[in-house]
């Protein structure tokens, strides 16, 4: 695309996928408030406009899902489904979530992951070279989830591959949205029969004793059904974006190989590296919304039942909001991040998501504090809703 073309921008465009903070900062300057008359959605780039719309969840919905795809696709959407509800029913169903991620349970799980990513590691020892993807940050997130759920640690590679599968996408072509898009969670039925009989301290167990007030006032338990959509929702939406935030770490410190030093020798400065990698490279750039209601935004009317995106990669690049934004910079003071969303649907994993990357840094740091990385041989995931490397070949000096 040249300057002087219209800006355009597709979320399905592997080529700007590549590289697509040059034509957010178009889209900042240019077109605020951006239609795209290919796939019939608009889009908004700007720190404050998305803010408004995260916030005004009546008017910007979640209701038809967060994905572009499944709110174009029209699909019935199961209740417990929290990334495509609205309040009410999204609040009563956050509240049984929220017993499951609060911050002593997410706590608790510091010694098993730190012990889970030293073995990883230790795997490891000797090699000159390893794939970072395949052979760790896949796996963190992976088994850390795993915990959570109470899943046998024999099955959950296999939970995680099926969760996997329904982000693929073919190079430039949309996700095929079938009832598999939305979270299902059959294969989880028999680990709950199980459970039922043989309770623990994890989510599923949780989740079978909990009583809630439903949307009619009725008092009562979640039905087998409303649990296996529940955990399909905690097992889908935590592996990916964790996986691809790890990598994230890998390859830009490799490329700032002077600020990693710092992480060696002060670990303390990590989780503000980490915050810091959020910014610069979130594993998730959009946030899709159905409008509700004929709404002003720039001057121009966006009439009901249109699809709009909300760039959250934009949000954090933002001139307006950030001095010198495409900078990495391990001691940038952090506010206003929108990486994990804001308001209602702020994502309930983020304290486990940022534990996770801690954890993983610290031992990966500690195992090996220096590394190389082959520009050519990175490749991206190939999906239209996180952006993250596929495969990340580390060479170890």
């Amino acid at each position: 695309m040249s300057p002087a073309d219209p800006v355009y921008w597709d979320p399905f465009d592997r080529d700007i996928a590549g590289d697509p903070y040059p034509v957010y900062e178009r889209l900042r300057a240019e077109a605020p408030l951006y239609y795209n008359d290919r796939h019939d959605f608009y889009a908004l780039s700007k720190h404050d406009d998305i803010d408004r719309a995260l916030l005004d969840w009546q008017t910007f919905s979640s209701s038809r899902g967060p994905i572009l795809e499944i709110i174009k696709a029209g699909i019935e959407i199961p209740p417990g489904t929290l990334l495509m509800e609205d309040p009410p029913a999204h609040d009563i169903h956050r509240s049984l979530l929220v017993r499951v991620f609060t911050p002593r349970r997410v706590l608790s799980l510091e010694p098993k992951i730190r012990q889970m990513c030293t073995r990883s590691l230790e795997r490891l020892a000797g090699q000159d070279h390893f794939d970072l993807m395949t052979e760790f940050a896949n796996e963190v997130p992976m088994r850390v989830i795993g915990m959570l759920l109470g899943i046998p640690e024999a099955d959950q590679q296999a939970v995680r591959d099926r969760a996997d599968a329904n982000l693929r996408t073919e190079p430039g072509q949309q996700m095929q949205v079938s009832d598999k898009a939305i979270p299902h969670a059959d294969h989880f039925a028999e680990y709950i029969d199980w459970r039922a009989d043989h309770p623990s301290d994890d989510l599923m167990t949780e989740l079978l004793h909990a009583e809630f007030e439903d949307t009619a006032g009725v008092r009562r338990t979640l039905t087998r059904q409303e649990i296996l959509t529940y955990i399909s929702v905690v097992a889908g939406a935590g592996n990916e974006t964790t996986a691809r935030l790890i990598g994230w770490l890998g390859s830009l410190l490799a490329r700032y190989p002077d600020q990693r030093a710092e992480l060696v020798a002060d670990p303390r400065l990590i989780p503000n590296a980490i915050e810091e990698t959020l910014r610069l490279e979130p594993t998730g750039h959009a946030i899709a919304r159905y409008v509700t209601t004929d709404v002003e935004i720039r001057g121009a009317t966006v009439p009901a039942g249109s699809a709009i995106m909300l760039l959250v990669a934009s949000a954090n690049r933002d001139e307006d909001r950030w001095s010198d934004p495409d900078r990495f910079d391990i001691h940038r003071k952090m506010t206003n991040l929108r990486t994990f969303g804001f308001g209602t649907h702020f994502c309930l994993g983020a304290a486990l998501a940022r534990l996770e990357a801690k954890i993983a840094l610290e031992e990966l740091l500690t195992h090996f504090p220096t590394w190389d990385v082959d520009p050519t041989a990175l490749t991206l995931s190939p999906t239209s809703t996180v952006r993250g490397w596929e495969s990340l070949p580390l060479t170890i000096p």
